[in-house]
């Protein structure tokens, strides 16, 4: 195993510590944070090859093809190399190998080439695996059981991914990506999948804002899955919902027309939306 690929708890904390997500593991107990960490490690390692523009396409296809490898080892009970970390994960809670395999297809179509405001399906397809999939599995660490877990982490996982679009317009733009869809473009009169003139025309604003509704209506299923309260820890999900839902009502205020600038949640903030959803649910 080179060092890049070797998991570093310590830098892998620090490297999250003070985010929501975070926060959100803290409220759980011991073996559920410590599967739900090995998830964020790993979808973390994924993602950190998907973005690293330094190498190759080819030699980025290589390194994920080897996740697939070793996820295959780990379940077939093989020797697993990299992929070792998640035994404990895997067997305490069921962790589905498909929704492992499923982050890395995820990651492979950023890899194969940059997407440039993809066609509706595509876009669906890539919140499935890169959003949703991570939500099958941590909806398993939670306890809950299928059919409502399924039903959260499709629509909790479009929420949190359409959000992270919205928000990351301008850094993903930097490095030749532009998610939002062409459809959306189009009906706005942007006919460039140019990432940095598509996100510099002032009628992107109108764009966001139709996007933000989408998301928005896969928040509030997502909360209706919550309110139903079916069996499992929910305080974590019930967080992450909170936090990204006051993003992306703080970027609906602010508008997406240019400049922009990076919404964030601080502390202060932060600690209120714990409070809130520890007491209130």
């Amino acid at each position: 195993m080179s060092a890049q690929a070797r998991p570093d708890p310590a830098a892998l904390q620090a490297q999250v510590s003070g985010s929501s997500f975070y926060a959100a593991m803290r409220l759980m107990p011991k073996a559920e944070r410590a599967a739900m960490f090995a998830i964020y490690t790993y979808c973390r390692l994924v993602d950190d090859i998907a973005d690293d523009g330094t190498r190759p396409r080819p030699v980025r296809a290589t390194e994920l093809n080897r996740w697939r490898v070793d996820l295959g080892a780990l379940y077939a009970g093989r020797p697993a190399g990299r992929a070792t970390f998640l035994a404990p994960a895997v067997r305490d809670f069921g962790l589905r190998q498909a929704d492992f395999l499923a982050v890395i297809d995820g990651m492979d179509m950023d890899v194969a080439a940059d997407l440039r405001a993809p066609d509706r399906a595509t876009l669906d397809l890539y919140c499935d695996r890169v959003a949703s999939a991570v939500g099958r599995l941590s909806t398993r660490v939670f306890g809950m059981p299928e059919a409502p877990g399924l039903e959260l982490a499709h629509q909790l996982g479009r929420a949190l991914q359409l959000t992270n679009i919205l928000r990351d317009l301008d850094e993903d733009a930097a490095i030749g990506r532009l998610y939002l869809p062409r459809e959306l473009l189009a009906g706005a009169g942007i006919a460039t999948t140019e990432p940095i003139v598509a996100v510099g025309d002032p009628r992107v604003d109108g764009v966001c804002r139709a996007l933000a509704a989408e998301a928005l209506a896969h928040f509030a299923a997502a909360d209706r899955v919550l309110r139903s309260r079916p069996p499992g820890r929910l305080l974590a999900p019930r967080l992450m919902s909170a936090v990204y839902q006051t993003i992306l009502r703080d970027m609906l205020a602010r508008g997406w027309a240019p400049p922009r600038q990076r919404v964030r949640i601080g502390k202060p903030r932060l600690l209120w939306l714990v409070l809130r959803c520890s007491v209130f649910g």
